[in-house]
């Protein structure tokens, strides 16, 4: 890894999603409630792995960030991925997943 990835999964995978969504480390933190003046560094702290947040703040960053809070706890790749379209799917598409999935166990 460089120098400035994450080195947690729940950094890589909030960074990721900061940046889909674009929007700063400093507008993140000033929107999940924290304080100004050092809201990019609790951010940037989270994403660098040296912190976790509480599952509250993750709540919290995964609603502003529009990603469902298991994506930034998520292991899998393809899962992730797989969590980020679910949203946008059309409920009978859900249904007939679920349909699959059931089936398969």
């Amino acid at each position: 890894m460089g120098r400035n990835e994450p080195v947690t999964l729940f950094g890589r995978r909030l960074r990721q999603a900061r940046r889909r969504a674009g929007i700063p480390q400093d507008k993140l933190g000033v929107a999940i409630g924290l304080d100004e003046t050092t809201a990019s560094a609790r951010i940037s702290r989270y994403e660098s792995g040296v912190h976790e947040p509480p599952v509250e703040i993750a709540q919290k960053l995964a609603r502003v960030l529009r990603v469902p809070t298991a994506y930034l706890y998520c292991d899998n790749d393809e899962l992730a991925k797989f969590l980020l379209s679910w949203p946008y799917l059309l409920r009978a598409d859900k249904k007939e997943i679920g349909y699959i999935v059931e089936k398969r166990l």
